[in-house]
This record gives C-alpha cells, structure tokens and sequence, in this order.
C-alpha cells in the first residue's frame, strides 16, 4: 500500500468513527441527571426570537430559572427595617436572582440625602439585568425619580412602582408606573380622632425641615393642627434633628430619649405623641411607655415599627406570622404600662407595600393583572395581609383638583394594644379636612 492510499483509508476510518459517536443512543449512568450540554444564561431573547412564557414562571419546578426579574431597592435594616424584612420575604417566596430565583435586592445608602448620585445608581443597575421586568423603589426617597427617567430612557419595558415616595407627588408621578403612598391626608384626621379617643388632651408633632418639605406630610400636618382646633385638642409642634443631618441616627434619637420625658412633664400624660421619621419612633415609644403617655400609630405604622427595639422582644420564631407578632408585641406593650394607650398597624405598611407592588409587578407581566386596576392591586395586597381591612383612594391635587390614577393613598385600621381595632377604616372623614392644603 502506497502512502497516499494509506492517508485516504485513515480519513475514511476517522469520518465512520465520528457518524457513529453523533448518532449512537446517549446512555446515562443511573440515577444521575442527564448532562447539560450548554450552561443557562441570563441573556434576552433576540428580537428575532418569540418572547418566552412569562407565565410559565409560576408553574416551573423550584430547581427552573425564573422567566424574569423583579428588581427590588430598600433602605437598610436600620432606616426601615420593614421594607428591607419586606424584600427578605419576597426572596424567600420567589427566590434570589444568584439562585435562579426571580428577586434581585440591593439596599440604598442610610445618609442618602448626601449620598443621592449612589441611590440613583443603585437602581438604575437593577435594570442592567436584561431580564428585569419590574422595578421597586420602596421607601422610594429622593433620587428614585431620576432613577426611573434613566431606567425608562433605556429600559422603556420596565414597569416602575415606587413606594412612600419622598418626592413630591406631581414629581414622582411623571415618571413612575404607579406610586403607592400611605393616605396622610385620610390619616390626619383619624390619627387626632383615634388620639382623642384614647383621652389625649394635646398633641405633639415632631419632625424636621426636610420632611416639612414634602408636600403630603407637610399637608398632614396641616390637616392634624385643624382636627386639632376642631376636636377641642391642643395642637403643638417640637422640632428635632433629622437623622440625614450630621449627627446621624444615633443623635437623632439621642435627642427624642432627652427631650420626651421633658416634653411629658411640660404638656401632661394625656398628650399623643407623632414622629414622621422611623429611626426614631424606637426611643420615643421608650419614653412614652416610661411616662404613661400616649402613642397611636407610627408614621409608617407596623407592629415591628419600634416596638420590638424598644421593649427588647424576640420575635426570631415568629417571623413571618403576623398575628403571632401582634400577639406577642402585646404582651409586652401592656406588660409595660401601655395598654390602651399605645397602638399601631395589624400588618406592617412597609413590609405589605413591599410585597404587594412587587407582586403586582409580577402578576402583570405574567398577564394575571392590569396596570392602574386598583382591585387588581388589592389582591396582591390582600395576599400578603389576610383579614386586614384596607382603605383608600387616588390621590386628588388640592390646587387643581384633578386626580393622578397612578398615585394611590392606602390605609389600614389602627390596632390599639389592650383595646382592639379602633375601626378607623369606617370612619367617614369630613370633606373639608380633604381639601386643606
């Protein structure tokens, strides 16, 4: 056999080898899972390609990759604790994007007022994953607004709900999908008429410049000051120190465990006390446990809003169960003194408002739900709060009167420690206090 003969029979040889490898039966060792012969990407679809079931993602097995991503932004633990426990829970029900889960979490920085360019990037990158559908912003603080420009500019698929937003409602309103914000102007009625109720006499209302300079708590307090006259109140503002501000949180609420005991002594134990920040609504229900006087609800009212801080509550194996939360914040809360004096929210405001839009979110991308269906939006809140009732309204200009469908004010009913549900929900609010500025 010649050279080149014996080169063509090698060619011919290795040609049979390779049809025989392609088309023989793959066998597979048993009770091992078949071998993937690509790894799973995280890559859109070309815009050739038929866009995938979203849909299917709620029926897949928990060991498939989610269809898409919802992007979830919160403030840290130690600014709003219910927001961030609020992303925890919806990781723990969909899953994390590392895991192939369909939530993707970041926090935003505590001093975001000086740290704003960081809060703006924090969420536009949420919309850097090709798979994120849905972004929320909650507490969507400043910046976020900005951040949702940039993220409609590039991304003008993504669906954009904000929740408490601290930005203006004619601001944040231009540019988010839907904005959630709790109803301050329903609110500043029945927080006076439930404080008179419990036997207030005077109430103190304290906060700081920048909130003052937020249009909807500015308007509540407004609306507080007249319920106030109205109902035979007295009505009394304390400034404090804003935890953006130098002296940082811990100043903050420094400044509240000094000055309310003082405040006690100066205005009697029959007077209510309200704060528009969270960080320090922990030291003042210390001190209003302490001095016997009156607390009705947090600005952003949950059982978990202070109350396990400053009474030292466990509350490690109840997490998750709201009532068993409820229940145990209670006892402590009349062990101390504070029964029928001090209240606040069945269901966490942040935590539900977290859970419901990012579930809004996802039951309209999968086509389960309508943007700007208020019934649709009370499902997901209903999911998340069952046998909580729920009230609200689209917000309506004071100057113009027109109302915006994509901002909704939502309430819950007070619940006061030692005395039960206050049926907030039913009252019905004089038309005036809803159209004071």
């Amino acid at each position: 056999m010649n050279k080149k003969n014996a080169i063509w029979i090698a060619v011919i040889a290795v040609v049979l080898i390779g049809v025989w490898m392609v088309s023989r039966p793959s066998v597979q060792p048993a009770g091992e899972a078949p071998i993937e012969t690509a790894p799973r990407t995280e890559e859109a679809p070309e815009a050739s390609e038929a866009a995938p079931d979203e849909s299917a993602a709620a029926e897949a097995p928990d060991d498939a990759a989610a269809a898409f991503h919802i992007g979830v932004a919160t403030l840290t633990v130690s600014q709003a604790e219910d927001t961030y426990r609020g992303a925890e829970n919806l990781i723990k029900l969909y899953g994390n994007v590392a895991d192939g889960g369909m939530i993707r979490h970041v926090t935003m920085p505590d001093s975001f007022m000086s740290e704003m360019e960081t809060t703006i990037s924090q969420i536009v990158g949420l919309a850097d994953d090709p798979l994120v559908k849905v972004v929320v912003v909650d507490d969507a603080i400043p910046g976020t607004t900005e951040a949702f420009r940039r993220i409609k500019e590039s991304r003008p698929d993504v669906i954009c709900l904000a929740g408490e937003p601290q930005e203006d409602p004619g601001v944040i309103g231009a540019v988010a999908d839907l904005a959630i914000y709790v109803d301050n102007v329903a609110r500043g009625y029945l927080i006076i008429n439930t404080a008179k109720q419990l036997g207030a006499e005077k109430f103190v209302h304290i906060s700081f410049p920048r909130h003052m300079g937020y249009e909807l708590l500015a308007r509540r307090r407004a609306i507080m000051e007249q319920a106030c006259k109205d109902l035979g109140m007295e009505f009394i503002f304390e400034t404090a120190p804003d935890p953006t501000s130098d002296v940082g949180i811990p100043g903050a609420q420094q400044f509240i465990l000094e000055k309310v005991p003082t405040w006690v002594d100066q205005y009697g134990k029959n007077t209510a006390f309200f704060a528009t920040n969270d960080a320090q609504t922990e030291p003042l229900l210390v001190q209003v446990a302490k001095t016997g006087a009156i607390f009705v609800e947090p600005d952003l009212p949950s059982p978990l809003m202070g109350y396990p801080g400053a009474f030292g509550i466990d509350l490690k194996s109840e997490a998750g169960d709201w009532p068993a939360i409820l229940n145990k914040v209670e006892e402590s809360v009349i062990a101390e003194g504070g029964s029928g004096r001090m209240g606040t929210w069945a269901f966490s405001y942040g935590w539900s408002t977290t859970c419901a839009l990012a579930e809004y979110g996802k039951n309209i991308v999968e086509g389960n739900a309508t943007l700007g269906n208020l019934d649709d939006l009370w499902a997901a809140y209903a999911k998340f709060t069952p046998g909580a009732n729920w009230n609200g309204s689209v917000y309506t200009d004071p100057n113009s009167g027109s109302s915006m469908d994509n901002l909704v004010l939502v309430y819950q009913d007070t619940y006061v420690f030692g005395r039960g549900f206050m049926n907030a929900t039913a009252v019905e609010i004089p038309e005036q206090y809803m159209l004071i500025k």
